[in-house]
């Protein structure tokens, strides 16, 4: 059983983060040369597909949750209690 469910999108954007901490970490070590001007393209590519990602993943979870709350067909919850309708 897990203990939360998966968000993609979190996932995208922490991989972006360790790119962009990378990138930075190549340059001032002097393994390579990075431009400033790198890191735009990268920041802006990984937040968009994160984006457009979590979009996705939301609308499947939306379509799945009313599928089965359309299946469902039987007595609805109790209605004993402070919340009884009279």
């Amino acid at each position: 059983m897990l203990l939360h469910e998966f968000r993609p999108g979190r996932l995208l954007v922490g991989l972006t983060a360790l790119a962009l901490t990378a990138l930075y970490a190549g340059d001032a070590t002097g393994a390579w040369t990075t431009p400033w001007y790198a890191m735009v393209p990268v920041l802006c590519g990984g937040l968009g597909t994160a984006a457009l990602v979590t979009w996705v993943a939301y609308r499947i979870r939306r379509r799945s949750a009313r599928s089965m709350s359309s299946e469902s067909t039987g007595a609805p919850a109790s209605s004993s209690g402070s919340q009884a309708i009279r």
